[in-house]
């Protein structure tokens, strides 16, 4: 499939009001909504925590608003439960598929159900929809154990919880399929931004591409269009190398840095992946946008690319529209901005390219 600047969104919206968040997605990403990660509803729907449900040992701590993972006690009954939930499902010869196990429940996700019930009363099936996860590292990375130690470095429940986000990954997919032609699940990698800084010199770069590897698969296992998003700049081949069908960056800040993985990139668009173009700002710089500001900026860090040897058709049918990043903290007027936005640069590229 070529996108051809086709617009999506990255989940997490400031609203309150669910009905209104279904309403911004359906109407602004009308041919690839998201349901909307909304995080001022309550501790339940922040990032890691909405996809904490049925992971062995985990801990919401309500008084210090956190998660924790607790590694004191003996795990050993809740991981023999956990694996083999997960074979049942999962098993490549004989697993059933469903991963129902690892639900995210009403009570984490208003977003998901409200999207759901509006595509019920609709009817018809959209061209794509949206779903996401936190990523793997992004939340190992953040979480910590009852001593305040990454939960990433204690290798047990790190592999836990990879196996835990890839279920919840083709949890969502099932969940959506019966709405569209075709699912697309991003997992949220931000984290990966600092990926080389001294504060994680002990994360090897193999180990990240297997465990993206593992819920990308995941991902293809339901014949879903696997993304990464990172909202900063990182090794970009690190998701290539993974077999990322579709990359999401922040094009508006870090438009250039894509450039500087040029051979990785092409041979990821060769062989049909996309670029998700984060050129719509998701900070108070939205403000001072307009469409013909973001058009021109999407053309500089699109010939930026193309300048490295890259056909620029190739790069242009290819293409993907998304703000920079989830608009959960922005002000709701500059959220409604970005997604109008979104809208309009994608209509505003077809046009000028003649899709």
């Amino acid at each position: 499939h070529k996108p051809r600047f086709l617009a999506t969104g990255i989940g997490s919206m400031p609203f309150t009001d669910v009905v209104h968040a279904i309403d911004v997605s359906l109407n602004r990403l009308s041919e690839a909504p998201i349901w909307p990660q909304l995080p001022k509803l309550g501790l339940y729907e922040q990032m890691e925590i909405q996809y904490s449900e049925g992971m062995p040992c985990s801990v919401i701590d309500r008084e210090k608003n956190r998660l924790y993972i607790d590694t004191s006690g003996d795990y050993s009954e809740a991981f023999a439960e956990f694996y083999e939930a997960y074979m049942l499902a999962m098993d490549p010869d004989e697993g059933t598929g469903d991963c129902s196990a690892l639900a995210i429940t009403p009570d984490f996700s208003k977003g998901i159900y409200a999207l759901e019930k509006r595509l019920q009363s609709h009817g018809g099936k959209l061209p794509f929809i949206k779903v996401q996860t936190t990523g793997p590292c992004s939340f190992a990375l953040t979480i910590v154990d009852e001593n305040k130690r990454a939960i990433y470095y204690n290798e047990e429940f790190r592999d836990v919880i990879i196996k835990a986000l890839a279920m919840k990954c083709r949890w969502q997919i099932q969940k959506f399929q019966p709405f569209a032609e075709r699912i697309i699940c991003f997992v949220d990698e931000p984290i990966l931004s600092a990926f080389g800084s001294s504060t994680y010199v002990s994360v090897k770069r193999e180990d990240v591409v297997a465990h993206l590897a593992e819920i990308i698969e995941a991902i293809h296992a339901d014949n879903a269009i696997a993304g990464v998003h990172c909202c900063g700049n990182t090794e970009w081949s690190i998701l290539i190398d993974a077999g990322v069908d579709l990359i999401n960056f922040d094009a508006f800040a870090y438009g250039e840095t894509i450039a500087m993985y040029s051979d990785a990139v092409k041979s990821h668009l060769e062989r049909g992946g996309a670029l998700a173009w984060g050129v719509v700002p998701t900070s108070t710089a939205i403000r001072e946008q307009t469409v013909d500001s973001l058009v021109a900026h999407f053309e500089k860090m699109m010939d930026n690319l193309a300048a490295t040897g890259i056909d620029k058709q190739l790069i242009v049918e290819q293409a993907v529209v998304t703000p920079s990043c989830g608009t959960g903290s922005m002000d709701p007027t500059d959220a409604e901005k970005v997604f109008e936005m979104t809208d309009q640069l994608s209509k505003a590229m077809r046009s000028k390219y003649g899709f």
